[in-house]
C-alpha cells in the first residue's frame, strides 16, 4: 500500500514563505511525475507545479517566479518552496504522484491548509 504524507502548511502573512513536503512510502517500485495541486473554497482543484523523475518542471502562471518545486528521489519526497505569498494563494494544497507499485497508479495526499493573511 502506498501513502503520501504532506507537511509544512500553516498561517503566514502576505509576503512570507512556507515550504511544503510530501513523502511517499509503502511498496514503491518507481515514482514518475510528482506535483502539487491546490483547491480554494468554491474553486476547482488546479495544478500549481509538477516535476518529472528527470527533474523537468512546469508551473502555473500565477506562481512562476515565486514557487519552486524540487524532489529528492532517494527519499521519495517532493517539496514546494513558496515565497512572496499572497492572500490568493490561500488553499488546501495536495500532493500528487504517479507511482508504480503493484501497478501504475495516481496517488494523492490528504491535503495541507495554507492560509495567507495579515
Amino acid at each position: 500500500q502506498v501513502q503520501l504524507v504532506e507537511s509544512g502548511g500553516g498561517l503566514v502573512q502576505p509576503g512570507g514563505s512556507l515550504r511544503l513536503s510530501c513523502a511517499a512510502s509503502g511498496s514503491i517500485f518507481s515514482i514518475y511525475a510528482m506535483g502539487w495541486y491546490r483547491q480554494a473554497p468554491g474553486k476547482q482543484r488546479e495544478l500549481v507545479a509538477a516535476i518529472t523523475s528527470g527533474g523537468s518542471t512546469n508551473y502555473a502562471d500565477s506562481v512562476k517566479g515565486r514557487f519552486t518545486i524540487s524532489r529528492d528521489n532517494a527519499k521519495n519526497t517532493v517539496y514546494l518552496q513558496m515565497n512572496s505569498l499572497r492572500p490568493e494563494d490561500t488553499a488546501v494544497y495536495y500532493c500528487n504522484a504517479d507511482i508504480m507499485s503493484n501497478w501504475r497508479e495516481d496517488y494523492w495526499g490528504q491535503g495541507t491548509q495554507v492560509t495567507v493573511s495579515s
